[in-house]
């Protein structure tokens, strides 16, 4: 059976990939619904066959088919939203806000509107405007205790006022900033690259996904858990759900033999317990591959660390899915950046590749410099798994952990003295406001570097050709006089305008050798920074819940020693937090050194390049 559809949005094919290229407005005739991975296969009126994305169309009111008039698949297009008013038995019955928790496997993955959001042509500037992810605690009078690490959708806006997903009062990541005008900007919709698994991967347990905002338009990598529908559900019981701080606050003692991460007392405070020998690994050698008998290409990276030195092969997709294990895993502790943007169009090209397999590179080396991830089980499986079948099983097995979210608390060993709860809430809040400040100043480099970034690209490169054009205009006038004994200074005069020209170039090139890597510095600081209000958001939402424990004892909802034990647990909580504000205060420390010295160096060599050129045009003149 077909389906007639109409086209929302402009498609491009790219070479070589059966796909089919459509334009708004027009209608085409889906073939086969059941391609996968966010495709499907349609013929236009011309009867050219090949792959359309399935969020770039829309079904229209009547289908053709030899059966009659049908429905398009489930599947496809607008899926109808599964009842789930079953779980209204569970929800809370007092007046107080219900707290949204998240289904997880009981329901299917669904977007979050109902209609298609193509890809968005986004400038670095408005990926950085819009209100911030701190204002929550500047506006939430609660000071965020209603916050239970509910994830929210998280990217780029299509607009300079329009507000930034995780501004409302949940939090997530904000995406990398894409550099501007040598870099592709396009950002990918759900299944619009390789999101199936091959074979006998696609066993539907991972909960990574996408969602799309109900407004900005721009299409959002979700967080933990962000594409999957939620429910109200009343906290006893708590195998709904993986977030709320009291579900850490009251747990019973986690059986031993768990792994354990060790917090000891170091000169700067509470630190991880780093291993001897620093992991790292290199991104390199992406090579294009394809399946379904050539219907889907995708870029494969080797990844090769140095522990082992026996370099494994990883897609895109993988790297999300990895990304998505250690936001569920940590994310309640340690900030996790997102990922690179996956995008529909031009992702073959050797920029995009290579723009991308660096910005890899950039995040793997963040994650095997922190002692606390790079050494968990889920992220030594993905640098060093032997075969496919130790990936399948390490791949199963991490899924059903677990230990995630804030019971990751479970396993942490603090070898210090429990704090009072005024100190965990001085500390708590000292470190909001550092990381709100410093998100402020990261995200003013990132506008003044861009707007350098444009005049370095555009205007001024064009002042200088002006200029060596006018002397060169110039020059050509002298040399029409026929006056005799000139020639000395017409040609010193149109080596000087050439001399400009060059300039212009030199002053157009200059932003990809220092400017770039500064942004690409600061804008990764930007994403880390981006984690902090979810993963400060999960303390202070668990020093509330222990200044409601008097409360709690006198009502007889906990004991006493409940009490204490709760106390106690906000303790470690709070050295989690200094252990890793410590880590991230070290890791920046170095990171500004770096880029700042590598920065002035390139300023310095672009400067001399042209003070050279000029002496050079100066010594062509005679001195009278």
């Amino acid at each position: 059976m077909a389906f007639k559809a109409q086209v929302l949005y402009d498609f491009t094919a790219e070479p070589g990939n059966v796909e089919l290229t459509v334009k708004e407005g027009e209608t085409i005739t889906v073939t086969n619904a059941n391609i996968g991975g966010g495709w499907i296969e349609a013929q236009n009126s011309r009867g050219e066959t090949g792959l359309v994305p399935e969020d770039y169309i829309e079904y229209s009111n009547q289908f053709s088919g030899t059966a009659g008039t049908a429905a398009p698949p489930a599947n496809v297009g607008n899926a109808a939203v599964p009842d789930l008013s079953f779980f209204d038995e569970f929800a809370p019955t007092s007046t107080s806000a219900p707290k949204q928790v998240d289904a997880g496997g009981l329901s299917p993955q669904l977007d979050s509107t109902d209609t298609p959001v193509p890809p968005i042509l986004l400038a670095p500037e408005e990926a950085s405007n819009g209100n911030d992810p701190w204002s929550v605690w500047n506006s939430d009078p609660s000071r965020g205790s209603n916050n239970n690490w509910a994830p929210s959708a998280e990217g780029n806006q299509t607009g300079r006022n329009a507000p930034e997903p995780w501004s409302s009062g949940t939090h997530s990541h904000p995406q990398a900033y894409q550099g501007p005008d040598i870099y592709p900007y396009l950002i990918d919709h759900t299944g619009a690259e390789d999101d199936e698994w091959d074979d006998e991967w696609d066993e539907m347990k991972s909960t990574s996904g996408y969602s799309e905002p109900g407004e900005g338009g721009a299409i959002q990598r979700g967080g933990t858990h962000a594409s999957s529908m939620k429910i109200s559900l009343n906290n006893r019981f708590p195998g709904f759900s993986k977030s709320g701080p009291e579900l850490f606050l009251l747990c019973k003692q986690a059986a031993k033999g768990k792994e354990k991460i060790s917090i000891y007392l170091g000169e700067v405070g509470p630190v991880w317990f780093y291993p001897e020998a620093q992991l790292d690994c290199i991104v390199a050698d992406p090579k294009k591959g394809s399946k379904m008998y050539g219907l889907k290409s995708y870029i494969e990276y080797q990844i090769t660390p140095n522990t082992t030195n026996r370099p494994v092969n990883h897609r895109y997709k993988h790297f999300d899915w990895l990304y998505e294990r250690l936001l569920d895993k940590f994310g309640s502790a340690i900030p996790i950046p997102s990922l690179p943007d996956k995008q529909v169009t031009g992702r073959f090209e050797e920029e995009f590749i290579k723009m991308r397999m660096e910005r890899l590179q950039g995040w793997m080396t963040r994650m095997c410099r922190h002692p606390v991830v790079s050494s968990s089980e889920v992220f030594q499986l993905f640098l060093s798994y032997k075969d496919e079948k130790d990936w399948k099983m390490g791949k199963r097995k991490a899924e059903k952990d677990e230990t995630v979210g804030v019971m990751i608390f479970t396993t942490i060993e603090a070898e210090a003295p429990d704090l009072d709860l005024a100190e965990v809430e001085q500390k708590c809040e000292q470190f909001s406001r550092f990381t709100k400040a410093m998100d402020d100043g990261v995200k003013e480099i990132l506008t003044v570097g861009n707007e350098h970034w444009k005049r370095c690209t555009g205007p001024l490169p064009k002042e200088y050709q002006r200029i060596g054009k006018a002397f060169q205009n110039l020059s050509s006038v002298f040399t029409s006089s026929g006056y005799q004994g000139e020639a000395t200074l017409t040609d010193a005069m149109t080596a000087a305008g050439k001399t400009y020209e060059e300039i212009a170039q030199i002053v157009a090139e200059q932003p990809k050798k220092d400017l770039h890597f500064l942004m690409e510095t600061n804008n990764e600081y930007k994403g880390l920074l981006g984690c902090f209000p979810d993963t400060i958001g999960v303390h202070k939402a668990a020093i509330d819940k222990v200044k409601e424990a008097d409360k709690l004892v006198n009502t007889n909802k906990i004991t006493a020693q409940d009490k204490v034990t709760m106390a106690k647990r906000a303790s470690t909580m709070s050295y989690a937090l200094q252990a890793e504000m410590n880590h991230f205060h070290s890791n920046r420390i170095y990171d500004y050194n770096r880029v700042m010295q590598q920065y002035l160096e390139e300023q310095v060599k672009f400067y001399e390049t042209i003070a050279a050129k000029l002496r050079h045009a100066h010594s062509q003149f005679t001195t009278m």
